[in-house]
């Protein structure tokens, strides 16, 4: 198996219908080839990992860094792996809420140290909690 994670920007702003689209794709490709992973977006920006067999993975990733509504596509790491750290999840996904937004009662960075604490691999986790703390902190 294995681990594609990378960043990106919107080429434009996502309104909540657009990235509910979007999830509902996302989940239903990926549960079909069998790959599993998490999504954050904040402001323009989406962190994701991408885990399940390395065809699949390659494939999902290829299709994603074709996509015409993002661009400046960067794959931060590629890993084999033993194991999924994202489980069950088709796509497990967070948005970043901004200041006083009555969706989340916690903070970004609460939320997403909760989801990823039981990752084992401290640089995957460093990731995610890192993009929460500077989109909580913009």
């Amino acid at each position: 198996m294995q681990r594609i994670l990378y960043i990106s920007t919107a080429r434009s702003d996502f309104d909540t219908a657009a990235l509910d689209g979007i999830l509902r794709a996302s989940r239903r490709n990926n549960a079909a080839a069998g790959v599993t992973g998490l999504l954050l977006f904040g402001g323009r920006r989406f962190l994701q990992a991408l885990e399940g067999p390395e065809p699949a993975v390659a494939g999902v990733f290829d299709r994603i860094a074709r996509d015409p509504r993002h661009f400046a596509v960067v794959k931060l790491s590629r890993k084999t792996i033993e194991t999924r750290m994202f489980g069950e999840w088709a796509m497990g996904y967070r948005p970043v809420r901004t200041p006083g937004d009555s969706f989340e009662t916690d903070d970004l960075r609460t939320i997403v140290e909760r989801l990823v604490e039981p990752i084992d691999d401290v640089t995957l986790r460093a990731e995610f909690t890192s993009f929460a703390a500077l989109h909580a902190a913009a």
